[in-house]
């Protein structure tokens, strides 16, 4: 695969043998839930990691592409793989038009713009007559994929997946190693430069957001079809915040970091449950151990003491 080191290339092996082994260890549906929230977490390092910009509002992309992949699969009765992909297109069409009010500034005031138009969405999402509201759509059937295959189980349902999170990731990793992902590193590192040798750094700043909504709202899809339901936590400015909390955890402009802060997270989201209303305070108290602990994120210390790139 072109553009992988050979330690990267070890470590998706690692990783895929993972995917294929785990269902034999852990239940399906968690590990389904871990695989969505990291091709969402890939998705946001995209732009954070790569171009520079954060953005408080992705769960904007992530929500539409749930709500509209379950209410087409719902109502229209189409078959999984194009509820999926019309998710994808949801997130790329909002990328479009959000991110094009949004580029125009940079820093803090492009954050918090995005925050505004995620909310925007949210509100959107919170009086229109097909979202159904506070009750979100319910009862969301998986459908067959090619209308063929039944998905009605765990695991073959798992499989579409990892099927279409390990899709995301490669496509992830050869947008980052192409001439393209060189530019947008140039443009993070160095704005006024890169405009200086003729690149128009707004476009390409346009594609990368539309791409990395695009994949945003295909994780959001996903989810809704392997959980049956989506809902205004979707959308909700604290699915913003926790996909920030998963990248920043797994580490800022590396391939592995998002998916390892999503494990993290989910993880503790799935087995700290137990202590109630504790279970924010341990979080927290974990998070900032971690970022005292691992300044990098956990991936990113672990390639700064083997000195390669994850």
């Amino acid at each position: 695969m072109t553009g992988f080191s050979r330690v990267q290339m070890i470590g998706v092996i690692a990783m895929v043998a993972l995917i294929v082994l785990a269902p034999s260890v852990l239940y399906p549906v968690f590990l389904m839930k871990v695989l969505c929230f990291a091709l969402f977490a890939c998705a946001f390092n995209l732009l954070i990691g790569y171009v520079g910009l954060l953005s408080f509002g992705h769960a904007a992309f992530f929500g539409m592409g749930s709500y509209v992949s379950a209410w087409t699969i719902k109502h229209w009765g189409i078959t999984a793989e194009v509820a999926i992909l019309l998710g994808g297109a949801t997130g790329a069409a909002l990328g479009l038009v959000l991110g094009w009010l949004a580029i125009r500034r940079q820093g803090l005031y492009f954050a918090m713009i995005t925050l505004a138009l995620a909310q925007m969405v949210y509100f959107f999402c919170l009086q229109a007559p097909f979202t159904g509201g506070e009750d979100g759509i319910q009862q969301v059937p998986r459908g067959n994929l090619f209308g063929l295959v039944p998905l009605d189980s765990d695991m073959t349902i798992y499989w579409l997946v990892a099927v279409v999170f390990i899709a995301g990731f490669l496509l992830i990793h050869r947008i980052v190693h192409s001439p393209f992902g060189q530019i947008l590193k140039a443009i993070r590192e160095n704005e006024p430069r890169a405009t200086s040798l003729g690149y128009r750094t707004n476009d390409y700043k346009l594609i990368a957001f539309v791409l990395s909504s695009m994949l945003a709202g295909i994780a959001g899809g996903t989810k809704a079809l392997v959980f049956g339901i989506a809902t205004l936590t979707d959308v909700h400015y604290s699915m913003s915040g926790e996909v920030v909390l998963m990248t920043l955890l797994g580490g800022l402009g590396t391939i592995f970091g998002p998916v390892m802060g999503a494990l993290v997270v989910t993880a503790m989201e799935n087995y700290l449950a137990q202590f109630g209303a504790w279970v924010t305070v341990t979080q927290g108290a974990i998070f900032m151990i971690c970022v005292l602990a691992f300044r990098r994120g956990i991936i990113g210390e672990i390639g700064a003491k083997l000195k390669v790139a994850l």
